[in-house]
């Protein structure tokens, strides 16, 4: 039951994405508005992004039970709040956003402030598709489950834990402020947790797809200087100097150990990042560090690949190899909020194409095809497609980049 802090008139059944399992199908099916419990509030979608992990759980690279309903990088406005919730932080009526990693803030990692290790999110919601509770707040109007991807976010409305919520002030688009809960709180945990990245340290970007664009914004943020984009298309490398990247080597017709070595003096990187997920993007971000030199895993692999990383080099030269899922919502998604309140993450530029609802379909083949750049963000209230220049956006020529999330 929901608290009597609710608004009026909630809608009984809301319009959701339905994942029938079968491929990449998409259907979008009147379901029952879901009910927040004890610590959960029930957000109305402004946005829910259109990411490549998502993708990855269609196409089977990735398992998940289904039928489902995905999308776990959101905002919206809280409506209401679950019965029995003790001095809720968020009160209805909030504008917010919600982080992918949903903290359960009990387990043994929670209470280490180690949410982006939460143990009950991963048992729960990333292996059987519930809540922290064991059960699902979704259901099809016969009554049979659905599984939650996160907070199952391509929907009208979406129960989140109060954990996972952070609030977004009025100077910033509520619609382009769902990107913080996933593209930009990636970058900011792989940044400032797994790089420990400090001002003026050298980075190079291996892949500046999505996940890339972010890390480039953040890493400036953080003071990083120079900044080195890797990739081999031109479009995104020219893309990746408007985020704030220092230089771009275009890796299909450089020599990318020598170009980064003459850009740091002969040194190498302090901190390497990659952001594809592929074996040999993996090894070559770990041939570029210097010494005492950190590379930062951010890109998924598809299935159980491995890469190949040279032993004595690590060891002599004090190297470290990393691994980065997320930030630490509690602490980080505020964070992530005030960065781009303050300019250092620019979501104008981010989100470069809206669709509606009954669209979602369009936006997700649209991405496996390579013809978004930046970010896609699907608006429920939003009747008809919208991109800015579409005339001029041609497909991006790299494989998109494995979103951690």
């Amino acid at each position: 039951m929901m608290n009597q802090e609710s608004e009026p008139n909630i809608p009984a059944t809301m319009k959701a994405a339905v994942w029938s399992g079968e491929g990449t199908k998409l259907s979008v099916e009147s379901i029952p508005t879901p009910e927040p419990l004890k610590d959960e509030a029930l957000v109305k979608i402004a946005a829910c992004g259109v990411c490549h992990s998502d993708l990855h759980v269609m196409k089977g690279e990735v398992a998940f039970p289904s039928p489902a309903v995905l999308g776990h990088e959101i905002s919206g406005t809280i409506v209401a709040i679950g019965e029995g919730t003790l001095r809720p932080e968020r009160s209805v009526g909030d504008r917010v956003v919600g982080a992918f990693i949903m903290p359960c803030t009990k387990c043994d990692s929670c209470s280490k402030g180690r949410d982006d290790l939460c143990e009950q999110f991963f048992k729960e919601n990333r292996l059987k598709g519930n809540l922290f509770d064991g059960t699902s707040r979704l259901r099809r109007s016969d009554d049979s489950r659905l599984s939650m991807y996160s907070m199952a976010g391509m929907a009208e409305y979406a129960v989140v834990p109060l954990s996972a919520l952070a609030l977004v002030p009025d100077s910033l688009p509520l619609e382009a402020a769902a990107v913080l809960g996933c593209a930009a709180f990636t970058a900011f945990g792989a940044v400032t947790r797994a790089a420990r990245l400090e001002a003026k340290e050298s980075v190079a970007i291996v892949a500046v797809g999505g996940v890339g664009s972010s890390l480039i914004q953040v890493a400036k943020y953080a003071g990083a200087a120079p900044i080195i984009a890797i990739d081999i298309s031109d479009d995104k490398l020219d893309a990746a100097k408007s985020l704030g990247a220092d230089y771009t080597i275009n890796s299909s017709k450089d020599d990318v150990v020598e170009a980064v070595r003459q850009l740091t003096g002969g040194k190498g990187v302090n901190v390497a990042f990659e952001a594809l997920g592929h074996p040999a993007t993996f090894a070559q971000a770990v041939s570029l560090l210097s010494e005492g030199g950190r590379m930062v895993a951010v890109g998924i692999a598809a299935g159980a690949q491995t890469a190949s990383v040279p032993i004595t080099p690590l060891v002599r030269r004090g190297q470290s190899i990393v691994g980065s899922f997320g930030a630490r919502t509690r602490s980080d998604l505020p964070l992530v909020v005030e960065m781009a309140k303050a300019g250092g993450y620019a979501l104008d530029q981010v989100v470069t194409r809206k669709y509606p609802l009954a669209d979602v379909q369009k936006a997700f083949t649209a991405m496996q095809n390579g013809e978004i750049r930046g970010r896609a963000i699907v608006c429920p209230e939003q009747l008809t497609s919208w991109a800015p220049h579409e005339a001029s956006l041609e497909a991006e020529s790299l494989t998109p980049a494995r979103s951690s999330c």
